[in-house]
């Protein structure tokens, strides 16, 4: 008989070799033909709902490393949820409106305007729909369960049908009003850009100091003195029609050479410096107040410029004086209707200067920067061109610079109901929590929300108009519209006719509106997934509103969870969501964002080809996602490292306990000591891991469960188990006691792993002889109470930092040559009355916890000269005596004290003797 065969060496079917990118799409394979979502469902009825709403990804090439993290992060906590008592359903879906899909089929080669309306938007729809689903395979592939034959698509004509209501009930509230207001003009895309679609790169811009003669000085100027502006923009140097001061800035009269200028006082050192002017005299200082309605000559053209109080203007760059064109700028708009100045805009939708801009006209308003300065420098009034580098706002989708253009637009008034939003906000829980602040700092400065947009693929403004221009927005044509959009989708309003598309009673000769137009605009795509919580949240039985939970990026501060709140508390006075979590950005290795043209992205398909879509999940639930993060195939190289620790530690428990059954189990009170303090840190790692799954937090959650898989299991109590697993009999009590440990350790941690590594745990789940048919339907584990749980914290803490300095002992041994493994250590301990306390308390086998072959506790006063001091404590560390038992491999004097086995150690010959009978009479080999 062999020796081998009188060992307990574990077997699994659980292979050390993970096989990830060919294992997991069998699983998932698995779990649709048995429709697992829908058990989960079905098995969670009737408890607490809790509702994540899944923000829409736009319907636009394969996913990239940002929506795994983004869609990961989801399912983790969904599935966390439906194991902790709640009904959890996932609706995934899409975005699919806008200019993105425009641009799509136009390098494609599709001429919109050469076809219908509804044949080119039904183009833009079958493109849609295609890259739905491209993206909903990328999305299963990452192991993310939900509704996915059922997902909600804002071309849908249900969709659409809720926003025009909520539209329709903004309206009715007096939030919608049509207005001429400077707005971000994408002349790139000709159209009008929200907030949340602009974001800034660095430019080059000219930098101009601009001399403007003063015409009326109220008495208090000459008219051979000019008022210096500054600005970086000067092709808006046509629209000037006026100049803004602060009233409660100082200004100054300054004398240079033969001419005099007006400047702030705190400004005029700078204004001196960028102007090289070396010997000047400051005639008199007056307040801003002083110049308030005083006029100067427009430096091109003959009319004049209007002096205007101002709080916009800062000390932060220029003169103090700020050039103010009302169609070009926010601020400048503002000032000229308090002034009653006109709104004038002299560019045209595709960027170029208008015959409201005499000499200039036809030329591109980035051109006309040159020529303007030109006209200036002759005319005497340009100071000073210079260039600086400067963040400038662009069209998130061109990628071009945008401008400010006064245009005629539908606008949602924020101003009407700021305070209702502000309040709102403060119902809200943040992770993290300075979400709030950021929100609320956004939702308190933003204007008012342009929700018009030139365009043709998306959801129309359902407004019509009567024979004189008055629009007409009222409850009844707005339901009519939804009622139609419902049944036949938003293309109708293209299809037909404005009669046709009114209800009964508007279109007869009795009507006073006349001949009816209608819109020919389109809504911003962020009213489209902003009123989701109405298309889907509050109009799916499945799902609830205001809902739980809101996560996305945090650049959705500015988009989705800003026109989300909007809309919502427009409507029903509510936040549409009770939580809000924000995740950072995917950056490269170096730190830099991820982009095609610089040939540093990564693509979760690569990952998942290589190591596994678990590694990617694994990256998710340990990362910091709070801010940005770094991402790099060498990151998911070591994530797959400790994706292969985890793995190999549960198949050693998987192995070890492969015997094992419930009618095994050792009564808790039955265990060993160190039995039970492992009980007690697993569930210290339960209690930890359900607190953590509960504010999202999941990177203490991997971190908990794999400090105690590395340290507390593999490095300690499964690495001095192989002498009592392997060693003892079968069916021994100090075996089942290990055994009873390990398989409520195995199935607590698979359980906690489930909503992270699915694909894992349904893997080990059929190993573990569970009620429930797949791991996505266990529930996670609850932390029990452990007997005298404090008592034994203190007393293995005291023994672990005991272990560690023992340890250290044994290495210096090691690198001595004293002793090779520490199998072959006789460690002698001169120990103080308080270590020697411990070390009874702890009524275990010390050697075989230290995994040395002979250990002796001494006292401390008997310890020789030579004796190591390690950390305060006093050893020696010899080579044991004896032989090393061949079944063991424990160095022993007790080696051959059975002459049936001469090579086994007293030990190893009582186990063979009473498990293996026959052995004695075969020997061993």
């Amino acid at each position: 008989m062999k020796i081998k065969e009188t060992l307990n060496l574990g077997k699994t079917p659980f292979k050390m070799r993970a096989g990830l990118p060919n294992k997991e799409p069998q699983l998932q394979a698995v779990w649709a033909e048995n429709h697992v979502y829908e058990a989960r469902q079905k098995l969670n009825e009737g408890k607490p709902t809790f509702v994540l709403h899944d923000g829409p990804p736009f319907a636009n090439g394969n996913i990239h490393m940002g929506h795994a993290l983004n869609k990961i992060t989801k399912d983790i906590i969904v599935r966390a949820k439906s194991m902790s008592g709640f009904r959890a359903p996932y609706v995934p879906g899409w975005d699919t409106h806008g200019l993105p899909i425009e641009q799509q089929l136009a390098k494609k080669g599709v001429r919109r305007k050469e076809m219908s309306m509804v044949d080119y938007r039904e183009l833009c729809r079958q493109f849609a729909m295609k890259e739905i689903d491209k993206q909903r395979a990328d999305f299963k592939r990452l192991g993310v369960m939900g509704d996915w034959d059922h997902p909600y698509i804002t071309l849908q004509p249900e969709f659409e049908a809720a926003e025009i209501r909520v539209f329709g009930k903004m309206a009715e509230n007096g939030y919608i009003y049509h207005g001429l207001k400077p707005v971000y003009w994408s002349w790139s895309s000709e159209s009008t850009l929200a907030e949340a679609e602009v974001e800034y790169h660095d430019v080059k811009s000219p930098s101009i100091y601009v001399a403007f003669q003063v015409v009326d000085g109220k008495d208090l100027l000459t008219s051979d003195t000019s008022f210096i502006i500054w600005t970086t923009t000067p092709w808006t140097i046509p629209a000037n029609l006026g100049i803004a001061v602060n009233p409660r800035f100082e200004y100054a009269q300054v004398q240079v050479a033969d001419h005099k200028y007006v400047v702030a006082a705190e400004m005029l050192p700078s204004v001196a410096e960028a102007l090289g002017w070396t010997d000047y005299t400051v005639l008199k200082t007056f307040p801003g107040t002083a110049l308030d309605r005083m006029t100067a000559q427009h430096p091109l053209y003959d009319r004049t410029s209007l002096v205007m109080e101002a709080d916009h203007v800062t000390l932060d760059a220029g003169t103090g004086l700020v050039h103010t064109a009302p169609g070009h700028g926010e601020d400048d708009y503002k000032v000229g209707v308090k002034y009653d100045l006109p709104v004038y805009s002299v560019v045209d939708e595709k960027g170029f200067m208008t015959k409201d801009a005499p000499g200039f006209e036809g030329v591109f308003y980035d051109d006309a920067n040159r020529l303007v300065t030109k006209a200036l420098t002759e005319k005497g009034a340009l100071l000073k061109l210079d260039f600086f580098t400067h963040s400038y706002p662009h069209d998130w989708r061109t990628k071009k610079p945008v401008i400010y253009r006064a245009t005629t637009q539908w606008f949602a008034s924020v101003q009407s109901f700021r305070q209702q939003i502000l309040d709102a906000i403060d119902t809200v829980t943040f992770f993290p929590d300075w979400g709030k602040t950021r929100l609320h700092n956004m939702i308190r400065d933003r204007g008012d929300w342009v929700i018009s947009r030139q365009r043709a693929w998306g959801v129309p403004l359902p407004i019509f108009y009567a024979e004189d221009g008055t629009p007409i927005i009222e409850k009844a044509t707005i339901d009519h519209v939804a009622d139609l959009f419902g049944e036949f989708g938003s293309s109708v309003w293209f299809d037909r006719d404005a009669k046709e598309l009114l209800p009964a009673g508007y279109t007869n000769e009795h009507s006073p509106h006349g001949q009816f137009t209608k819109e020919t605009d389109i809504m911003d795509v962020w009213f489209d997934s902003g009123s989701s919580w109405a298309g889907v949240a509050q109009a799916r039985p499945e799902l609830t509103y205001p809902t739980d939970l809101y996560l996305e990026g945090s650049d959705q501060y500015r988009g989705w969870f800003n026109s989300s709140l909007i809309t919502s508390v427009a409507n029903n006075g509510i936040a549409p969501y009770k939580q809000v979590l924000s995740q950072g950005f995917t950056l490269d290795g170096e730190g830099r964002k991820m982009s095609k043209s610089l040939g540093n992205t990564i693509v979760p398909d690569t990952v998942e080809k290589q190591f596994g879509a678990e590694i990617i999940r694994l990256w998710v639930a340990s990362v910091d996602s709070s801010s940005d993060m770094k991402v790099s195939l060498d990151t998911f190289a070591q994530t797959s490292e400790t994706y292969r620790k985890i793995r190999n530690t549960l198949r050693f428990m998987l192995a070890n306990t492969s015997d094992f059954t419930a009618a095994d189990a050792v009564p808790v009170a039955a265990l060993g000591s160190v039995d039970q303090y492992m009980l007690v840190r697993l569930n210290q790692v339960i209690a930890t891991a359900r607190k953590a799954y509960d504010a999202y937090d999941l990177a203490t959650v991997v971190k908990a469960i794999t400090t105690f898989l590395t340290t507390d299991l593999s490095a300690f109590y499964l690495d001095f188990a192989k002498d009592v697993v392997y060693i003892e009999g079968q069916a021994s009590l100090p075996r089942r006691q290990m055994q009873t440990v390990m398989a409520q350790a195995l199935l607590a941690i698979v359980e906690l792993l489930t909503p992270i590594l699915p694909h894992t745990a349904e893997e080990i789940w059929p190993l573990l002889h569970q009620d429930r048919d797949f791991a996505a339907l266990a529930e996670l584990p609850e932390a029990q109470t452990v007997p005298n749980a404090e008592s034994l914290l203190t007393d293995w803490s005291a023994f672990m930092a005991f272990r560690e300095k023992v340890q250290k002992a044994l290495e210096v041994a090691r690198d001595a040559k004293v002793i090779g493994k520490s199998l072959e250590a006789h460690v002698t301990v001169y120990a103080d009355d308080a270590t020697q306390a411990l070390l009874q308390r702890l009524d275990a086998n010390v050697m075989q916890l230290l995994i040395v072959s002979q250990f002796t506790v001494a006292d401390l006063a008997a310890a020789p000269a030579n004796a190591e001091v390690v950390d305060g404590l006093t050893l020696t560390v010899t080579h044991a005596d004896g032989e090393v038992c061949q079944r063991c491999r424990m160095t022993t004097t007790t080696v051959g004290a059975n002459p049936a086995f001469p090579t086994l150690c007293a030990r190893c010959a009582a186990i063979v003797t009473a498990n293996f009978p026959e052995a004695a009479s075969e020997g061993l080999e």
